[in-house]
């Protein structure tokens, strides 16, 4: 078997860093924070002394004729992930370059680390199980302090996000009305996570809670049987039948790509922050707050969705509460990846280009 060339391989090296240079080149160099919040209040009435929020932004915040800022971006991400993951050539590499809809040299962009997720305060920092019992009413308040009181941000032009990310843009828009030009959540649903989605999400905490090696969420070591069930729940819970099938065809091939998924999650995850992260949409339910909704709102799915299945028909019928709210569903193709459609701008990039359009203020 022939061997490859030493030369050859610091070549291909060279040239992979030169790409991915070359992709980050294309926008502002990304800028990481920290801001601590002392004494936060939970929903639950804990308190927590020192809330750390972690954040990325990339350019800088400009102001209107108002004397308000007037180009600020807010992206949220899904459960289990952080803001830096906005920062592929897939996402940031279609979005923020010179020219793109979200143009870092002109929108003010920031990428936050919910509360339980990235480098912000989380359960596996040292209070395991006795960390604060938080709600997405929680990250959103959070979120909206490091806006206001850490960045000095007094309006946001445009808030998207994508699964979780999308549900809190959701809460966003009835809880500071008249805080944004623009709503874009993907991926979600503005109701109660009830039926299979909560179901779910209960076995995700559950399974892990079984194992014995969980020991109440004191462990020193990751209780691996549990947290490897609970991430097959969660590999189902995204699953996208037709990409899988395409890229898997041979029980082999199956079989190797579970491995390598449940290999890289289980070398990331942490079962407590699996815990909280999962619970945290136990009391989510924008439904009777979609009326206090003001700016136009553009509501993204793919039909592909597994956890937002469009037969249920949810959103068609919650839409029609919100007064300048739009809803798209984009249809399967090649191209849709289900739920991580969210995060591919050339599938739903026109829409959003759209949205900025009709909301952008004279």
């Amino acid at each position: 078997m022939r061997k490859n060339h030493p030369f050859l391989l610091f070549v291909f090296v060279v040239l992979c860093s030169l790409n991915l240079a070359l992709a980050q080149s294309n926008y502002p160099t990304p800028v990481e924070g920290d801001y601590v919040i002392d004494n936060f209040k939970f929903q639950s009435n804990e308190v927590l002394p020192k809330l750390n929020l972690h954040y990325t932004t990339l350019g800088k915040p400009t102001k209107g004729k108002d004397g308000k800022v007037n180009n600020a971006v807010l992206i949220m991400h899904g459960t289990t992930g952080n803001g830096k993951g906005f920062l592929s050539d897939r996402y940031a590499g279609n979005l923020f370059g010179p020219g793109q809809l979200l143009d870092a040299e002109k929108y003010f962009i920031v990428l936050t680390d919910a509360i339980g997720h990235g480098k912000s305060s989380k359960p596996s920092d040292g209070l395991h199980m006795k960390f604060p019992k938080y709600t997405y009413d929680d990250m959103v308040l959070a979120q909206y302090r490091l806006l206001t009181e850490h960045l000095k941000v007094d309006h946001l032009r445009l808030v998207t996000g994508t699964s979780m990310g999308g549900m809190h843009t959701w809460v966003w828009g009835y809880t500071y009305p008249d805080f944004m030009d623009a709503l874009m959540p993907l991926a979600s649903l503005p109701v109660e996570i009830a039926g299979r989605n909560r179901l779910q999400r209960k076995m995700i905490i559950d399974l892990i809670q079984m194992d014995p090696e969980w020991k109440g969420g004191d462990y020193t070591e990751q209780p691996k049987v549990g947290l490897s069930a609970a991430i097959s729940n969660m590999m189902f819970m995204v699953s996208v039948p037709l990409k899988w099938q395409n890229s898997a065809p041979t029980r082999e091939e199956s079989e190797k790509l579970m491995k390598q998924l449940l290999d890289r999650y289980l070398s990331i995850m942490d079962a407590n922050d699996v815990i909280y992260a999962y619970d945290s949409s136990r009391f989510y339910n924008p439904a009777p707050h979609l009326d206090q909704i003001k700016a136009p709102l553009m509501a993204i799915n793919s039909a592909d969705d597994q956890v937002n299945p469009p037969e249920l028909g949810l959103l068609d019928k919650e839409i029609l509460k919100v007064e300048k709210g739009k809803y798209i569903l984009i249809p399967i193709s090649e191209k849709t990846s289900g739920h991580g459609t969210h995060s591919d701008p050339t599938i739903w990039g026109d829409y959003l280009k759209s949205l900025l359009e009709i909301s952008e203020r004279k």
